[in-house]
């Protein structure tokens, strides 16, 4: 890969850090330009430019609802995920926690959810972060068993971002519900939406924290699915857009590169999970053949990452290796900047082996000849590289 001299050429970029963020594709970007170029208007405006930007975030509204069997009423944008989250777990505290002090979040969860709710404990709110079991796995029956009257509100991803683990979402909020109807349910889709079916009815979530720029849109758009009848008091205050959930002048243009992500990318989930697995497949047979390369991702995980230990080697150090090599990876979850997270020590995967994490994420886009060069270039900096 190299830049050219007004820095907007990348020839030869291998990039498999999809996790982290995804390329545009091209519907998005023309969505986007479009509503900046025609539908520029102020969606608050009473005049025709005003209404036309309204009706083009209705569309992209729709079609994100349909996406998960919601209904349009249910879906509100936020600036990305991380406020979504923010926006479930403080709103839904602030509704229901006068009464109810306990939150159950997984202990694998995104910072936004942990960070959250480790300020929420300040606030003289109980937070119980549930672990796997000793082989790695949740059970639902540990999730059930934190719960109790006291209990408001429950957070778990669907999918890990660092590690592709499936966290058994839908068997925990059921088996909530049935015990404790009145504990509201909130699942962080990011990692999951677009690559699996994500439907809030079969998840049984009352809230539901998408992100636009994990599924080919662009950064900086997110949604939080709201259940009718279920209430969340509004954390950002202002103009009343989004119906007062989240004031503020709406983002045309990367809601509608969102809904154009989602329009394309709905109708191929299947397709496109199969393409994934078929790699994943191809990835780990590739590593299986070199020294010193443990896998750290569950077998049945999301195949759309990968995660693994280059035993002996740091992974800043193997990353700006493997980025000298122009292939682009990363160690983590890049939000923590670098930082480990902890998730892999809940995982057991601790010490210099949670030093020596590469986390590998793919998209359907991906091809064998990318996935042979990262494994030459492993092999070779495991020959080359030190520490």
């Amino acid at each position: 890969m190299r830049i050219n001299s007004d820095r907007k050429v990348w020839i030869d970029l291998i990039y498999l850090d999809n996790a982290a963020t995804t390329k545009p594709c091209t519907e998005a970007v023309d969505a986007a330009v479009e509503a900046m170029t025609v539908n520029f208007g102020n969606p608050s405006s009473l005049h025709r430019a005003g209404l036309n930007a309204q009706l083009a975030v209705d569309e992209a509204r729709k079609l994100i609802a349909d996406s998960i069997g919601a209904d349009n009423s249910s879906v509100y944008f936020t600036s990305g995920a991380t406020e979504s989250n923010n926006l479930a777990l403080r709103g839904a505290s602030a509704a229901y926690g006068k009464k109810c002090r306990k939150i159950v979040i997984s202990a694998v969860e995104h910072a936004s959810i942990d960070e959250t709710a480790s300020d929420l404990e300040k606030k003289d709110f109980e937070v119980i972060r549930v672990s796997p079991r000793d082989d790695g796995r949740f059970y639902a029956a540990d999730f059930v068993n934190a719960c109790d009257e006291n209990t408001c509100l429950i957070s778990m991803m669907l999918v890990n971002n660092e590690t592709g683990y499936i966290l058994p979402v839908k068997e925990v909020f059921n088996a909530i519900k049935r015990r404790f109807p009145h504990i509201i349910t909130h699942c962080d889709c990011v990692q999951a939406y677009m690559k699996v079916p994500v439907k809030a009815n079969a998840l049984g979530a009352d809230l539901i924290s998408l992100s636009g720029h994990k599924i080919h849109g662009i950064k900086g758009v997110g949604v939080l699915y709201i259940k009718k009848g279920i209430r969340v008091i509004p954390v950002v205050t202002g103009g009343k857009q989004e119906k007062g959930i989240r004031s503020g002048t709406e983002s045309v243009p990367l809601i509608c590169a969102m809904g154009a992500a989602v329009k394309k990318l709905a109708p191929t989930i299947n397709e496109r999970f199969k393409r994934v697995s078929e790699l994943k497949a191809c990835l780990l047979g590739r590593l299986a053949d070199i020294d010193g390369i443990a896998v750290n991702s569950p077998d049945d995980g999301s195949p759309y990452v990968v995660n693994i230990s280059v035993i002996g080697r740091r992974s800043e150090i193997m990353l700006h290796f493997l980025e000298s090599k122009e292939i682009y990876v990363s160690s983590g979850s890049a939000c923590s900047k670098g930082q480990q997270s902890g998730v892999l020590g809940q995982f057991g995967i601790s010490g210099k082996r949670a030093d020596s994490a590469v986390r590998i994420s793919m998209t359907a886009e991906t091809t064998e000849d990318e996935i042979d060069a990262l494994a030459n270039a492993l092999r070779e900096g495991i020959e080359k590289v030190r520490g």
